[in-house]
Protein backbone atom coordinates (compact mmCIF):
# COMPACT_ATOMS: atom_id res chain seq x y z
CA UNK A 1 0.00 0.00 0.00
CA UNK A 2 2.58 2.49 1.20
CA UNK A 3 6.23 2.29 0.08
CA UNK A 4 9.08 4.82 1.54
CA UNK A 5 12.43 4.30 -0.04
CA UNK A 6 15.63 6.14 0.69
CA UNK A 7 14.02 9.01 2.00
CA UNK A 8 16.30 11.59 3.32
CA UNK A 9 14.94 14.99 4.78
CA UNK A 10 16.56 18.25 6.39
CA UNK A 11 15.61 20.98 8.65
CA UNK A 12 18.20 23.14 7.52
CA UNK A 13 21.74 22.09 8.17
CA UNK A 14 20.11 19.14 10.62
CA UNK A 15 19.80 15.62 8.92
CA UNK A 16 16.56 14.24 10.39
CA UNK A 17 15.84 11.18 8.56
CA UNK A 18 19.02 10.08 6.35
CA UNK A 19 18.34 6.91 3.99
CA UNK A 20 15.02 5.25 5.69
CA UNK A 21 13.11 2.83 3.97
CA UNK A 22 9.43 1.53 4.92
CA UNK A 23 6.83 -0.50 3.91
CA UNK A 24 2.63 -0.70 5.03
CA UNK A 25 0.84 -3.50 3.01
CA UNK A 26 -2.69 -3.04 2.95
CA UNK A 27 -4.56 -4.40 5.68
CA UNK A 28 -1.59 -4.22 8.59
CA UNK A 29 -0.65 -2.37 11.32
CA UNK A 30 3.24 -1.04 11.47
CA UNK A 31 4.98 0.80 14.07
CA UNK A 32 7.49 3.24 14.10
CA UNK A 33 9.88 2.92 17.48
CA UNK A 34 12.31 4.80 19.17
CA UNK A 35 13.27 7.63 21.45
CA UNK A 36 12.08 11.33 21.00
CA UNK A 37 14.27 12.71 18.50
CA UNK A 38 14.76 9.52 16.57
CA UNK A 39 12.58 10.74 13.56
CA UNK A 40 9.55 9.26 14.10
CA UNK A 41 7.10 12.36 13.89
CA UNK A 42 9.09 13.83 10.65
CA UNK A 43 8.44 10.25 8.86
CA UNK A 44 4.66 11.07 9.30
CA UNK A 45 4.79 14.65 8.50
CA UNK A 46 6.92 13.68 5.52
CA UNK A 47 4.22 11.00 4.56
CA UNK A 48 1.49 13.56 4.54
CA UNK A 49 3.73 16.15 2.46
CA UNK A 50 4.11 18.48 5.77
CA UNK A 51 7.45 18.37 4.99
CA UNK A 52 9.36 17.78 1.57
CA UNK A 53 12.00 15.66 1.64
CA UNK A 54 15.63 16.36 -0.74
CA UNK A 55 15.84 13.10 -1.88
CA UNK A 56 13.96 9.64 -1.77
CA UNK A 57 10.12 8.62 -3.29
CA UNK A 58 7.21 7.45 -1.83
CA UNK A 59 5.10 5.45 -3.40
CA UNK A 60 1.02 4.78 -2.02
CA UNK A 61 -1.03 2.05 -4.14
CA UNK A 62 2.04 1.74 -6.47
CA UNK A 63 1.82 5.58 -7.47
CA UNK A 64 4.18 8.39 -6.70
CA UNK A 65 3.13 10.88 -4.16
CA UNK A 66 6.52 12.94 -3.76
CA UNK A 67 4.90 16.22 -5.36
CA UNK A 68 1.69 15.77 -4.12
CA UNK A 69 0.29 18.64 -2.02
CA UNK A 70 -1.64 17.64 1.37
CA UNK A 71 -4.54 18.04 0.63
CA UNK A 72 -4.63 15.33 -2.15
CA UNK A 73 -3.45 12.94 0.11
CA UNK A 74 -6.12 13.18 1.92
CA UNK A 75 -8.04 13.03 -0.70
CA UNK A 76 -6.50 10.03 -1.80
CA UNK A 77 -6.58 8.35 1.93
CA UNK A 78 -4.20 9.10 3.59
CA UNK A 79 -4.90 10.91 7.10
CA UNK A 80 -2.65 11.80 9.53
CA UNK A 81 -3.48 12.20 13.41
CA UNK A 82 -1.07 14.45 14.85
CA UNK A 83 0.72 14.43 17.96
CA UNK A 84 -0.57 15.94 20.92
CA UNK A 85 -4.47 15.87 19.70
CA UNK A 86 -4.82 19.23 17.93
CA UNK A 87 -8.52 19.30 19.02
CA UNK A 88 -9.91 22.63 18.06
CA UNK A 89 -11.11 24.00 21.57
CA UNK A 90 -13.49 26.35 20.98
CA UNK A 91 -15.61 24.26 18.62
CA UNK A 92 -17.98 21.69 19.70
CA UNK A 93 -16.98 17.56 20.01
CA UNK A 94 -19.67 17.30 16.99
CA UNK A 95 -17.89 20.43 15.00
CA UNK A 96 -14.84 18.69 15.74
CA UNK A 97 -15.53 15.52 14.02
CA UNK A 98 -17.31 17.33 11.27
CA UNK A 99 -14.22 19.14 10.05
CA UNK A 100 -12.52 15.83 9.16
CA UNK A 101 -14.95 15.11 6.46
CA UNK A 102 -14.16 18.56 5.07
CA UNK A 103 -11.88 17.48 2.37
CA UNK A 104 -14.16 14.18 1.19
CA UNK A 105 -15.96 14.85 -2.09
CA UNK A 106 -19.28 12.22 -1.18
CA UNK A 107 -21.73 13.32 0.97
CA UNK A 108 -21.89 10.46 3.61
CA UNK A 109 -20.72 12.16 6.48
CA UNK A 110 -24.07 10.98 8.73
CA UNK A 111 -23.00 7.22 7.91
CA UNK A 112 -19.84 7.75 8.78
CA UNK A 113 -20.00 9.84 11.80
CA UNK A 114 -22.04 6.99 13.29
CA UNK A 115 -19.47 4.16 12.91
CA UNK A 116 -17.02 6.64 14.59
CA UNK A 117 -19.52 7.19 17.09
CA UNK A 118 -19.54 3.03 18.07
CA UNK A 119 -15.91 3.56 18.42
CA UNK A 120 -16.04 6.27 20.50
CA UNK A 121 -19.74 5.76 22.77
CA UNK A 122 -18.23 8.50 24.89
CA UNK A 123 -18.41 10.89 22.19
CA UNK A 124 -21.72 10.52 21.80
CA UNK A 125 -22.90 11.47 25.35
CA UNK A 126 -20.61 14.69 24.56
CA UNK A 127 -21.55 15.52 21.01
CA UNK A 128 -22.68 19.46 22.20
CA UNK A 129 -19.41 19.72 24.64
CA UNK A 130 -16.78 22.50 23.47
CA UNK A 131 -13.73 20.08 23.18
CA UNK A 132 -11.63 22.34 25.25
CA UNK A 133 -13.08 20.97 28.35
CA UNK A 134 -12.72 17.31 27.37
CA UNK A 135 -10.42 15.19 29.31
CA UNK A 136 -6.82 14.17 28.14
CA UNK A 137 -8.26 10.77 27.05
CA UNK A 138 -11.29 11.93 25.27
CA UNK A 139 -9.54 14.60 23.14
CA UNK A 140 -7.31 11.74 21.93
CA UNK A 141 -10.23 10.16 21.24
CA UNK A 142 -11.52 12.73 19.76
CA UNK A 143 -8.46 13.31 17.22
CA UNK A 144 -8.52 10.07 16.11
CA UNK A 145 -12.61 10.14 15.69
CA UNK A 146 -11.82 13.38 13.78
CA UNK A 147 -9.27 11.33 11.75
CA UNK A 148 -11.94 8.54 10.85
CA UNK A 149 -14.10 11.09 9.53
CA UNK A 150 -11.96 11.31 6.05
CA UNK A 151 -12.48 7.89 5.47
CA UNK A 152 -8.74 6.65 5.20
CA UNK A 153 -7.29 3.68 3.85
CA UNK A 154 -4.25 4.56 5.67
CA UNK A 155 -4.56 6.01 9.11
CA UNK A 156 -0.70 7.82 10.27
CA UNK A 157 -0.96 7.77 14.12
CA UNK A 158 1.61 9.82 16.11
CA UNK A 159 1.80 9.30 19.63
CA UNK A 160 -2.02 8.15 20.56
CA UNK A 161 -1.06 6.81 24.14
CA UNK A 162 1.01 10.22 24.93
CA UNK A 163 0.05 11.34 28.31
CA UNK A 164 -2.67 9.31 28.94
CA UNK A 165 -2.95 7.07 32.45
CA UNK A 166 -2.54 3.61 31.61
CA UNK A 167 -6.48 1.97 32.00
CA UNK A 168 -6.87 4.66 28.86
CA UNK A 169 -4.17 3.02 26.82
CA UNK A 170 -5.29 -0.27 27.15
CA UNK A 171 -8.60 1.74 26.16
CA UNK A 172 -7.40 3.20 22.80
CA UNK A 173 -4.91 0.56 21.95
CA UNK A 174 -8.07 -1.73 21.46
CA UNK A 175 -10.42 0.60 19.59
CA UNK A 176 -6.43 0.84 17.53
CA UNK A 177 -6.84 -2.80 16.89
CA UNK A 178 -10.71 -2.77 16.11
CA UNK A 179 -10.17 0.15 13.60
CA UNK A 180 -7.91 -1.81 11.61
CA UNK A 181 -9.73 -5.23 11.69
CA UNK A 182 -12.58 -3.17 10.23
CA UNK A 183 -10.09 -2.46 7.05
CA UNK A 184 -8.11 0.73 7.96
CA UNK A 185 -4.13 -0.16 7.34
CA UNK A 186 -2.24 1.81 10.28
CA UNK A 187 1.26 3.83 10.42
CA UNK A 188 1.57 4.07 14.55
CA UNK A 189 4.16 5.77 15.82
CA UNK A 190 4.56 5.11 19.84
CA UNK A 191 7.04 5.28 22.63
CA UNK A 192 4.89 2.75 24.47
CA UNK A 193 6.68 0.05 22.71
CA UNK A 194 4.96 -2.74 25.21
CA UNK A 195 2.05 -1.28 23.97
CA UNK A 196 2.87 -0.94 20.02
CA UNK A 197 4.20 -4.45 19.06
CA UNK A 198 1.48 -5.88 21.22
CA UNK A 199 -0.93 -4.96 18.55
CA UNK A 200 1.46 -4.70 15.46
CA UNK A 201 1.89 -6.55 12.78
CA UNK A 202 5.62 -5.51 11.79
CA UNK A 203 7.83 -3.01 13.05
CA UNK A 204 10.98 -0.24 12.57
CA UNK A 205 13.57 1.01 15.02
CA UNK A 206 13.82 4.37 14.20
CA UNK A 207 17.85 5.87 15.94
CA UNK A 208 19.13 8.84 14.47
CA UNK A 209 16.88 9.42 12.10
CA UNK A 210 18.29 5.67 10.49
CA UNK A 211 16.51 2.58 10.49
CA UNK A 212 18.41 0.43 13.55
CA UNK A 213 16.19 -2.69 13.38
CA UNK A 214 13.25 -4.04 11.64
CA UNK A 215 11.47 -7.53 11.57
CA UNK A 216 7.70 -8.79 12.57
CA UNK A 217 6.67 -7.55 16.08
CA UNK A 218 6.81 -10.69 17.36
CA UNK A 219 10.19 -11.24 17.15
CA UNK A 220 11.05 -7.52 17.87
CA UNK A 221 9.13 -8.90 21.25
CA UNK A 222 11.83 -11.05 21.69
CA UNK A 223 15.15 -8.98 20.53
CA UNK A 224 17.50 -8.93 23.29
CA UNK A 225 18.08 -5.07 22.02
CA UNK A 226 14.84 -3.98 21.83
CA UNK A 227 13.94 -5.59 25.58
CA UNK A 228 16.82 -3.73 27.03
CA UNK A 229 16.26 -0.47 25.12
CA UNK A 230 12.67 0.23 24.69
CA UNK A 231 10.78 -2.32 27.09
CA UNK A 232 12.77 -1.67 30.13
CA UNK A 233 13.80 -5.39 30.20
CA UNK A 234 17.31 -7.55 30.55
CA UNK A 235 18.30 -10.25 27.36
CA UNK A 236 18.31 -12.97 28.53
Amino acid sequence: MLKVSGIHVYYGQVHALRGISLTVPEGRIVSLLGSNGAGKSTTLKMISRLIQPRQGEIEYLGESILKAPSHQIVRAGIVHCPENRRVFPQLTVEENLLIGAFARKDRSEKTNLEMVLTYFPRLKERMKQKAGTLSGGEQQMLAIGRSLMGKPKLLLLDEPSLGLAPILVKEIFGIIRKINQGGCSILLVEQNAHMALSISDYAYVLENGRIALEGPASELRNNDEVRRLYLGEQGG
